[in-house]
């Protein structure tokens, strides 16, 4: 479960790299290649939250106690 977790972030920091590559314009079309890397990001954001909500209620992750 957490090597998918961790699969999941690093998928949306290249996506966000990537957006952030095509939002300076560096490629003919870069403002399509922009909303779908975006689209991407919001789209992986979303999964990992309902993962992380369906592993929570299931039992295959637990929160972590505050110190103290």
């Amino acid at each position: 479960m957490k090597l998918l977790i961790i699969a999941i972030l690093v998928a949306i920091l290249f996506t966000l790299g990537s957006g952030l590559y095509h939002l300076f314009g560096h490629n003919e079309g870069s403002s399509d290649r922009l909303v779908t890397a975006l689209t991407w990001r919001v789209a992986l954001s979303v999964a990992l939250f309902g993962l992380l909500f369906v592993a929570w209620f299931f039992g295959l992750i637990e929160p972590a106690s505050a110190p103290g």
